[in-house]
């Protein structure tokens, strides 16, 4: 794949493309969503502070290591994607889908209606990975071009 050139964000990117970053980040959107249910502030605070700082924890990952990993790819192809890819259309609209119905989410936690924040988080997952997806098939794609 082209390399996107030396930024300050580089850095950043390597990190975060970290698998354990990035299933960490995953995993903190229930958490979330429980501590804003339960209207556990503490545990709101801790989960927002991990969410944060997350991308600086975990080094940069050996592409030796983590090999095939769909994650690894995902974070891969998104950085090429907002270098390089078309945002004004499909799969951008994933995510901006999701803005409403992760913060409606979130809404319905604090409101505590299980029903609402079960079927939100649920979408919301499903476009994340969705998006995580796209972005494996648009790293694949760019690699197979560039190899060709």
């Amino acid at each position: 794949m082209t390399d996107i050139g030396e930024q300050p964000t580089q850095s950043f990117w390597g990190r975060r493309s970290n698998p354990k970053s990035d299933w960490t980040r995953v995993l903190s959107f229930p958490v979330l969503l429980i501590s804003l249910y339960r209207h556990d502030w503490k545990l709101l605070g801790l989960t927002v502070l991990f969410v944060v700082v997350n991308p600086v924890l975990f080094p940069k990952p050996d592409p030796e290591e983590v090999g095939d990993s769909w994650m690894y790819k995902g974070v891969l192809g998104e950085q090429f994607w907002l270098v390089h890819g078309d945002k004004s259309g499909y799969p951008d609209v994933l995510n901006r889908l999701n803005v409403p119905i992760f913060l409606y989410g979130l809404y319905s936690a604090y409101r505590q209606n299980p029903r609402r924040t079960a079927i939100c988080t649920a979408l919301s997952a499903g476009l994340k990975f969705w998006f995580v997806s796209e972005m494996v098939r648009y790293y694949e794609a760019n690699q197979a071009a560039e190899a060709a």
